[in-house]
């Protein structure tokens, strides 16, 4: 009695429909792993301007710690800090589509010596280095930024990724408040 798939069974030592759903299976984990490393996140806001404007849409590469002057997607805090427990590092797009983003640059990471000319806010770190597990991070357009500079260090674990590219743009090329 012969299945129809002899050849392929000889040859891989399976069979097709043993080779066909293990394929598909590991195709689906890769779409979610895919879809778990990456977000799509919309800029709200003149604080990134004119690198990225209000309504621009970036790509966001999750799980791999910034440089400085990379820019960065992480989580808004409150006027009181961050009040919800962080996103798990495995959470799905409807867990980040559940949060409130910002955007902006890195401009020091754990061991860089902090920024005072920037940040004066921060001197009360005696040893004059950014703390461990800590970023500091500002707006491309200071005047308009909220940031490292009133909200202090950013915990890595409130970072959502690095920003790799812009999907699409407002086309709003002239500055809003001009």
């Amino acid at each position: 009695m012969s299945t129809g798939f002899g050849l392929l069974t000889l040859l891989l030592g399976v069979p097709l429909p043993v080779v066909l759903c293990s394929s598909a299976a590991v195709v689906v984990a890769g779409i979610v792993a895919v879809r778990r490393g990456l977000a799509v996140v919309t800029v709200r806001g003149q604080s990134m301007w004119p690198t990225y404007g209000d309504g621009d849409r970036v790509l966001v590469r999750r799980g791999r710690a910034p440089r400085p002057g990379q820019v960065v997607v992480l989580e808004r805090p409150d006027v009181h800090g961050w009040l919800r427990p962080p996103m798990p590092p495995t959470a799905g797009p409807s867990a980040v589509a559940d949060r409130q983003w910002m955007i902006k640059r890195v401009v020091a990471v754990p061991g860089d010596p902090v920024p005072w000319d920037l940040l004066p806010a921060l001197s009360g770190n005696p040893s004059g280095r950014v703390p461990a597990g800590q970023f500091v991070v500002v707006g491309d357009n200071l005047a308009r930024s909220w940031d490292s500079r009133l909200i202090g260090y950013v915990p890595a674990h409130r970072l959502l990724g690095r920003v790799r590219c812009r999907l699409g743009s407002s086309g709003n090329t002239q500055r809003p408040w001009s």
